[in-house]
């Protein structure tokens, strides 16, 4: 098992004064059941996926709640929303009882979360395994921040190696970033004792049993096969320019549909979508958002592939281990891409309160002062200042093409 940066927040969170409700979410298989089971074997686990122990659970008054489970941590939750109406009341009506709310579906839970529990509750996310977490040994390891976090959370440059082969947890790092863009962040592929049939089996299963349970649980689908082609879609256009009434026409949807597909894909933690920064008013920018894919594990299992990544899959996979990092140190940070209707762009750009941090991603082992032609354009746009512009790619050199751009291994300053 590999140590998650979230455990000890989770830990002090249930303890704490905020805590007495605690809503963790995340996509399936991502270990939310494993690391409540581990930082909290007080609580007492109860799945709601067992349909008589659930049907017996709806049926406890609040005081029995209270006394028979006054730790309690509730899995799939969202499968029996009626659930949160009885843990509010036990809320508001004792102080001592605490309880863990677990659940792979942000819309159904969250709505129901943001309906019955508002004020009462902190809310944490659990994504798949970030490179830092992917390097770990055990659960017991400390998770140790990476350049990138180091960044966000104090706003000062970490020292970054002129080569990354100098860097002393090199062959960890570059483990980690093998695996990681062959197979993904899911905890379940780190185990050693699965070949790599295994994982593309496991990743197989994943995404039919995403199809069959979470899009369900969403949307009370009969007909699955509709959703099949637009997940496919997004998966082989991972990275692009999203066009929604291209889109509808290519698969054979109207416009409204994709767009609530589109939802349902980012609701349960399948892609996440880069709005287009669109404040400056003075130049003509492109206004369709980017779709990524948040993992390059799943996305290969939809499209029936095993190759290493791409151009566009590349830059989703990166682009998606950035945002996972982010929402770990920096839950505010916010994503967008930006590209002018003459051409001009940057891959991902983020807001923080400070300014912002531009990236240009590449797919090569050999970046050159071209590559980072565009930021000082970008620039130009923003209304707060640019902090800091990368170029992340597959070059061991780390260089700088002025003061405030640097180009260096992606594995290094996100390992």
């Amino acid at each position: 098992m590999k140590a998650r940066y979230v455990s000890e927040r989770l830990r002090r969170t249930a303890d704490g004064v905020n805590g007495r409700i605690t809503v963790l979410t995340g996509a399936r298989q991502t270990g939310k059941t494993t690391l409540v089971r581990t930082c909290l074997s007080d609580y007492d686990y109860l799945s709601i996926e067992d349909p008589v122990a659930a049907n017996g659970l709806c049926l406890l008054t609040a005081a029995q709640w209270r006394t028979l489970y006054p730790k309690a941590a509730l899995d799939e939750v969202q499968k029996r929303p009626q659930l949160v109406e009885s843990i509010k009341s036990v809320y508001d009506q004792w102080e001592e009882p605490r309880y863990i709310l677990l659940g792979s579906s942000q819309l159904l839970l969250l709505n129901k979360v943001r309906e019955s529990l508002a004020g009462r509750c902190t809310i944490e996310e659990i994504y798949p395994l970030t490179l830092p977490e992917l390097e770990t040994e055990s659960a017991d390891d400390e998770v140790g921040d990476s350049p990138w976090q180091t960044l966000l959370a104090t706003g000062e440059m970490p020292v970054l190696h002129p080569v990354f082969l100098l860097d002393p947890r090199y062959a960890v790092k570059m483990r980690a970033w093998e695996h990681y863009q062959r197979w993904g962040g899911y905890p379940a592929l780190t185990d050693e004792r699965r070949t790599d049939d295994d994982r593309r089996q496991w990743l197989r299963d994943y995404v039919r049993t995403y199809l069959e349970r979470d899009v369900r649980d969403l949307a009370a689908m009969q007909d699955l096969e509709p959703y099949s082609r637009l997940q496919q879609a997004m998966a082989l256009q991972t990275g692009s320019l999203c066009n929604i009434t291209s889109l509808a026409t290519h698969i054979g949807m109207s416009a409204t549909t994709v767009k609530r597909y589109l939802q349902y894909l980012e609701l349960s933690y399948q892609t996440i979508t880069l709005r287009p920064w669109e404040r400056n008013e003075q130049r003509r920018l492109v206004k369709s958002p980017k779709v990524h894919y948040l993992d390059h594990g799943i996305l290969q299992a939809v499209l029936g592939k095993q190759a290493m990544p791409g151009g566009a899959e590349f830059e989703s996979l990166v682009v998606a281990e950035l945002f996972k990092q982010a929402r770990q140190v920096a839950p505010d940070a916010r994503f967008y891409h930006l590209r002018t209707a003459d051409g001009r762009e940057v891959d991902l750009l983020v807001e923080t309160q400070e300014g912002y941090y531009a990236f240009e991603i590449k797919l090569t082992e050999h970046v050159a002062a071209t590559d980072a032609r565009h930021f000082q354009v970008v620039a130009d746009i923003l209304d707060k200042p640019l902090l800091h512009a990368f170029v992340l790619s597959n070059d061991p050199v780390c260089q700088s093409f002025a003061p405030t751009v640097t180009a260096l291994h992606a594995a290094q300053f996100m390992g």
